[in-house]
């Protein structure tokens, strides 16, 4: 039986967690996706005209994220240090966010009684575990094992 090509096939897939390939591209992605939320954050909470200090963490921590992603990719001992670190900060201020805006929700007018309207008008539901899942994949990352 000849092997699949298609690089998301399970046995490749599986194949290049075993032999830790995986590891090097997911912390790439880390990089990637802390970059893109941090500006995305940036805007949003922009908009909301940095009303709490709170605010400026997740902005700040992309760019913390982004070095590490990318030092994690180039070394195994960045993988293993700075990578959870970074990651976990960035994880931690995630859920810390997805309570704010649930409370920033619940501080509405009208509060979880009216939830359709001060969901869709207030601070966004989900956004801050879209965070946490960028830190999620950089811990994720320093767990894999390291391509030799």
């Amino acid at each position: 039986m000849p092997r699949s090509r298609n690089p998301f096939a399970p046995a490749r897939l599986a194949r290049n967690v075993r032999h830790g390939r995986f590891e090097r591209s997911l912390s790439l992605l880390t990089a990637a996706g802390s970059v893109i939320t941090a500006a995305e954050i940036y805007l949003e909470h922009d908009r909301a005209s940095f009303g709490n200090r709170v605010m400026w963490w997740p902005v700040v921590l992309g760019p913390v994220g982004a070095a590490a992603g990318v030092a994690g990719f180039l070394s195994e001992r960045m993988a293993r240090t700075a990578l959870p670190i970074a990651s976990a900060a960035i994880a931690a201020n995630g859920l810390q966010g997805a309570y704010l805006h649930v409370r920033g929700i619940a501080e509405k007018p009208g509060g979880w009684s009216l939830a359709r309207y001060n969901i869709e008008t207030g601070p966004p539901l989900f956004a801050p575990l879209l965070v946490t899942m960028v830190g999620g994949m950089g811990l994720l990352a320093a767990l894999l094992r390291r391509e030799r």
